[in-house]
């Protein structure tokens, strides 16, 4: 209501000004020299000659104008006076016309051509055009010439308070700390006005809060919102809503005015320690828990939210701190209490944690509050699990010898069952370990016995698995490894370590070194191995040989005398016992073999048979063996140009007439139909006369060119077949481009001017009714001889 009125009232003062004006009596001569702003006035005077021809002559003065106003937004019942045009020359004896022309001319401002009056004809809005530019003239209405030059001036359009003010920007949000002092900036809000800023106060506006009172305060001429309650907890209430109202007039009564809600939260800081829920939990684990399984959880709770709500558990006492310890889930920031170490029900059946929950990051500010931390006790009691059973050791280790007698004990493992209520064990053992079923062990003690002999040269280790089950409940189960070392005894007789072979040569002198060898053993005893060598008492005496030992476990063989030959004997057979160390000792009879053979003059053994062939001076073996494969490669070549020399000169087409009729019935060569017909000229035989050139296969390309035979002289009728195609056959022969000799031509010729004419009953041209058969008698048995020789198939025999 206030507003509504104080622009009523505006308007009736702006009509009573416009009145007033409009009833202003006209002014004759003004001059304004320089020009100047009459604001108070509304007639614009123009001073020029004087129109009496009698008057004193001056020099002539241009348009002295000033700009003019009209209110916006008003309206009445007749069109609104803006102004007049009037000049000096306007005398009463001269008839002066005035002329207005430019923005708006005619349309928004009309002029009484007479009087100069200027009136508006339209509401005007100042926000949508400020002002108008015209051109006045005044010319003499009988002659059209200009009484004056033509001038401008401007029409402008006073503003009024017609536009509220309005915040651009909204909606607005702001943020605060929590906490926050009194006068801590929030945030600033402008609102705009359309209004003119430079004229009144329309444009000027005041900001006041009208709702957010007590907690904000707003500047009134600067629109900055600022904290006006102290120690505001964003734990008790986080958002508000501040509405903001904007006035024009200076905020004096009349003015208008806008509105906006401004929403301002409260942004967290650590203010608030961690809290836990309780002062003492229980937890409750069973004793077969896993190392790292969770236990259970503990909270503490922090008002705080983000990173101030984060809290850092810590175990800071009790019984259970080694057995036990505390992290923090970054999910739920509860604290996760995990084991650390095995438990044993049997041994210790409860524990006691002093837990601890702090802030990890701590406002300074508030420390003087307080410690940010909390404390609560965990109890964690153990319950009884059934536990599998207990060996007394991680793992056994067994020694046994190897000569040990099947069935012995070899060991005994033991197990016990850990729960109050105790359970006896049974033993087996995991034949997966033991795929050779070397060992026994007895179910109710667990005595390891010996199933199979065993040879440490065989497998030194035995590793198998022990089974230990509970007979009250068969799935607690436990296993043991168990190593079972073959320790050695001397079981195994010494022999040579290589071939037991020698080589001697002819040219060898007399206690010349044969050869050197050594012995080897299976057994390993602990003080290592030494063996003893010697001649079979046999041939202890032996003339042709000896041996020396070399204190190294080794001997060699030396000759007793030179001259050996190959001829008189090739080979000698030397045997050597070997005895070891052991207790007792073992020793084999080992025969060496030496072979007599020829050498060259430094020493290398050249052939050991006795028929060697002596090998020319300077040729060796490797030369002799390359000559004979030269020799075996050139008689192979020679045999492989014989055989195709034989059958490069056999004849590629049999004559013979019992061949050619085999030949043929083996392919049974019927033809390829139209797509032999290239193959060759059938047209040449069933028509001798057409044949005037030579013809070149098509099937085969002749390795040299031949002249084309000349054709044939036609034929006369009644020509003897077997005599044509003996002809044909001939020419086939000793033609280079014939086909190849497992083919043959086949030849439809009937004749030129047979007897019998057409065979065809569908292509006689006779007219007479009896034919004539006697072309049998005639040709019957030349027809047999050449189906004799020439044996065709079905279709041929068509064609």
């Amino acid at each position: 209501m206030p507003e509504r009125l104080g622009r009523k009232l505006m308007d009736i003062r702006m009509r009573l000004i416009l009145a007033w004006i409009s009833m202003l009596p006209f002014v004759q001569s003004i001059t304004l020299d320089p020009p100047q702003n009459l604001q108070d006035g509304t007639v614009l005077a123009l001073d020029g000659l004087n129109g009496d021809p009698g008057a004193h002559s001056r020099a002539k003065r241009g348009w002295v104008w000033n700009q003019m106003f009209v209110l916006e937004e008003f309206s009445g019942p007749e069109p609104i006076l803006v102004g007049r045009l009037h000049t000096d020359l306007d005398l009463a004896t001269r008839n002066v016309k005035y002329i207005l022309s430019g923005e708006g001319a005619g349309t928004i401002f009309m002029i009484n051509d007479k009087t100069g009056d200027i009136h508006a004809m339209k509401r005007l809005d100042r926000e949508e055009k400020a002002e108008y530019t015209l051109t006045a003239q005044a010319i003499d209405r009988e002659t059209d010439k200009p009484l004056e030059p033509p001038s401008e001036f401007i029409i402008k359009v006073q503003d009024i308070n017609d536009n509220a003010p309005e915040f651009p920007d909204e909606p607005y949000h702001a943020t605060v700390p929590e906490m926050s002092s009194v006068g801590t900036s929030v945030m600033g809000v402008t609102a705009t006005d359309a209004d003119d800023p430079v004229y009144g106060n329309s444009a000027k506006l005041v900001y006041s809060i009208l709702e957010g009172q007590p907690y904000f305060s707003i500047e009134p001429h600067t629109g900055i919102i600022r904290t006006a309650l102290p120690n505001m907890d964003r734990e008790a209430r986080e958002e508000y809503l501040v509405v903001i109202q904007a006035k024009d007039m200076g905020g004096h009564m009349g003015g208008l005015s806008g509105t906006t809600t401004v929403t301002v939260t409260l942004t967290d800081i650590n203010d608030n320690p961690p809290k836990f829920t309780q002062s003492l939990y229980h937890l409750s684990v069973l004793e077969d828990m896993t190392v790292g399984d969770v236990a259970g959880r503990v909270k503490a709770n922090d008002r705080d939210v983000g990173q101030n709500a984060r809290s850092l558990y810590e175990i800071i006492d009790g019984d259970g701190m080694g057995m036990f310890e505390i992290t923090t889930d970054t999910q739920t920031q509860e604290g996760v209490v995990t084991l650390k170490k095995p438990l044993d029900f049997e041994t210790k059946r409860s524990y006691t944690l002093k837990v601890e929950a702090g802030n990890a990051h701590i406002d300074p500010r508030f420390i003087s509050k307080g410690p940010f931390k909390d404390t609560a006790a965990v109890k964690i009691t153990v319950e009884d699990a059934d536990e599998p059973p207990v060996f007394s050791s991680s793992a056994y280790f067994l020694e046994v010898r190897e000569s040990v007698v099947v069935g012995s004990v070899i060991g005994q493992i033991m197990a016990r069952d850990p729960d109050i209520v105790v359970s006896s064990v049974r033993y087996s053992i995991d034949r997966h370990t033991d795929l050779e079923r070397l060992f026994n062990v007895n179910a109710d003690d667990g005595k390891i016995t010996l199933a199979k002999p065993l040879d440490r040269e065989t497998d030194v280790w035995h590793n198998i698995t022990v089974i230990a089950t509970e007979t009250r409940n068969h799935s607690q189960v436990s296993r043991v490894l168990v190593a079972v070392k073959v320790l050695d005894v001397n079981d195994n007789a010494p022999e040579l370590a290589s071939q037991p072979e020698a080589y001697l040569c002819e040219n060898g002198k007399s206690g010349q070194v044969i050869q050197t060898v050594s012995a080897i053993d299976k057994d390993d005893p602990k003080a290592g191995q030494y063996f003893f060598y010697s001649l079979a008492p046999e041939i202890s005496r032996n003339p042709n040989f000896t041996i020396k030992n070399n204190a190294d476990n080794s001997v060699s063989i030396l000759a007793r005398h030179s001259g050996f030959s190959r001829q008189k004997q090739d080979v000698y057979f030397l045997p050597i016992i070997i005895s070891d160390s052991g207790r007792p000792p073992m020793s084999s009879t080992n025969t060496l073999t030496i072979r007599v053979c020829g050498c060259s003059t430094d020493g290398s053994v050249q052939s050991c048979n006795v028929e060697a062939f002596v090998l020319p001076i300077g040729l060796s073996m490797g030369a002799l063996i390359a000559i004979l494969a030269c020799i075996i490669l050139l008689l192979v070549i020679v045999v492989l140009f014989v055989t195709l020399r034989r059958h490069k000169n056999e004849p590629l087409i049999i004559k013979d007439d019992e061949d050619v009729r085999e030949n043929i019935i083996r392919y049974d060569d019927e033809g390829g139909g139209e797509e032999d017909t290239e193959a060759f000229d059938i047209a040449t035989l069933q028509n001798p006369d057409g044949f005037n050139g030579f013809l070149p296969r098509k099937d085969i390309k002749p390795d040299l060119q031949y002249v084309p035979r000349q054709g044939l002289p036609p034929v006369p009728n009644g020509v003897d077949v077997d005599e044509f195609i003996n002809v044909r056959l001939h020419d086939a022969d000793i033609d280079p481009t014939a086909p190849p000799y497992d083919s043959i031509q086949i030849y439809g010729y009937e004749g030129r001017g047979s007897i019998a004419g057409s065979l065809s009953s569908l292509e006689t041209t006779s007219t007479d009714s009896e034919q004539n058969f006697d072309y049998l008698k005639e040709w019957g048995p030349r027809f047999k001889k050449l189906g004799d020789m020439y044996a065709v198939g079905e279709s041929d025999r068509e064609t």
